[in-house]
């Protein structure tokens, strides 16, 4: 009666929980299936007892790299996981496992126990944080970047000259096509040309095209970049290292909308929108005496500065979601994320090569890393090193409290001081940061001075 009893209080318990919950034997057939299970897997109890795991959830992981096996073999058991199942209808459900030994009274293995948890509405929160904080393949939430979003749209409705500035590796590509996608010349063609990896006279063929005998090799007429571009937009990347010379032919298109293809005489009108993009200060390219202050003027008519990523941390979480994502879809994985200590080291990184570099980093952690999380053992051996410090003396790295009181020091400094408008930045009520100032200790810059520590 006792053991009855009990059984009957464990079949009351299952049922309760939210989570999904079953057993199996050593044969891998199911024994027990609560409520939960159903209702996740759209399986029916009847249906899945006594049918083998992997026919019941036919998981992303089931063939090769079962978590419950791993289990079985080693007796280490594994706490949320995260990976994919297929329902009944077909539907791929994210969910987070945990697995375990199942014993008798007498301490043998009969088999095994696995709950799993539907991520299902995480997910499609996380979708929804993403779609919020993009534009096309630009990914941001920090204050600059949605700036740049508000203003993207409005650049786009017109027709004028746009200079993009942004060290390399900050994707000012992605936001000259963004502009071209929103505008009215979408239909028509986005061509990109590197100004600065073609001497003069490639470039200039390059840009203008040439008329057949213009020299020896030229057969036959060869249209240009602003030929193919006609009705659409020209992303002309790297300007500031164009010759003098060049300078010159480029002032005469963005000027009077006209050019001439090598061995020609008859001009030829040019209807392309010109997007232009830099590395440098092309002020200080002026002051040097290296470009035209005459070709700055027409190049500069609006202008758009690209943040560096040490300028804008508080994206590095959404840009490691997007990329995790991009190379799923390439590779055939399921990674899921990435640990908290990876996270900690990628927000700690200044970045010199910006996003691309750390695109790069999330591409080599897909090499090494099959499925669940990213850890520290996937990143490149240099950002581990870096994250160590020279032979550990570097000190222990920071707590997630410091890197919150990292980015409200920074956030203060980019406002003059300004509370107000550091807590509005950060997305908080200025009572909250007075509160996280003063548990965390921090002395603020006084308004208008970019001091504190």
């Amino acid at each position: 009666m006792a053991q009855r009893n009990a059984g009957e209080s464990r079949d009351v318990i299952l049922e309760s929980v939210a989570d999904g919950v079953f057993t199996v034997d050593q044969e891998w057939r199911i024994t027990t299936f609560n409520r939960a299970a159903e209702h996740i897997t759209g399986v029916r109890r009847e249906e899945a007892i006594g049918r083998q795991c992997w026919q019941v959830f036919r998981s992303s992981i089931c063939e090769a790299e079962c978590a419950l096996g791993e289990t079985m073999r080693t007796g280490s058991n594994i706490v949320n996981k995260t990976i994919y199942v297929l329902n009944a209808s077909g539907e791929r459900i994210p969910v987070s496992i945990s697995t375990a030994i199942l014993r008798d009274r007498k301490g043998k293995v009969i088999g095994g126990v696995e709950t799993f948890r539907d991520l299902t509405v995480v997910e499609e929160l996380r979708k929804e944080l993403t779609e919020k904080y993009s534009l096309m393949d630009i990914i941001g939430r920090s204050k600059v970047m949605r700036e740049l979003f508000d203003l993207a749209p409005q650049i786009a409705d017109s027709d004028s000259t746009v200079l993009i500035e942004g060290a390399s590796g900050t994707g000012k590509e992605l936001f000259a096509r963004a502009i071209h996608n929103l505008s009215g010349r979408r239909e028509q063609r986005f061509v990109a040309i590197n100004c600065g990896a073609l001497p003069d006279t490639l470039l200039e063929s390059e840009l203008f095209g040439y008329k057949a005998g213009a020299f020896t090799d030229a057969r036959e007429d060869r249209p240009g970049r602003f030929a193919l571009a006609e009705g659409g937009t020209i992303f002309l990347d790297e300007i500031g290292n164009v010759s003098p010379a060049m300078q010159v032919r480029l002032l005469r298109v963005l000027q009077e909308r006209v050019y001439e293809p090598l061995g020609s005489v008859e001009p030829v009108r040019a209807d392309v929108r010109v997007v232009a993009a830099t590395n440098q200060s092309l002020q200080d390219l002026v002051a040097q005496g290296s470009f035209r202050q005459d070709l700055y003027y027409r190049v500069n008519v609006v202008r758009l500065r690209i943040p560096g990523l040490r300028d804008r941390r508080e994206d590095i979480p959404l840009l490691v979601n997007h990329f995790i994502a991009k190379f799923n879809r390439l590779q055939g994985k399921d990674v899921v994320g990435v640990s908290d200590e990876v996270l900690r080291i990628l927000m700690e990184h200044t970045y010199p090569g910006n996003i691309r570099e750390l695109e790069n980093v999330v591409e080599h952690a897909f090499v090494l890393c099959n499925g669940g999380l990213v850890e520290v053992g996937h990143l490149p051996p240099d950002l581990r090193r870096a994250a160590r410090g020279p032979e550990e003396t570097a000190g222990p790295r920071a707590t997630l409290k410091e890197l919150e009181a990292l980015h409200i020091l920074d956030a203060v400094r980019r406002n003059g001081g300004n509370r107000t408008a550091a807590a509005r930045e950060l997305g908080i009520n200025p009572s909250t940061l007075f509160r996280k100032v003063k548990s965390l200790g921090l002395s603020l810059p006084k308004p208008g001075r970019r001091g504190g520590s």
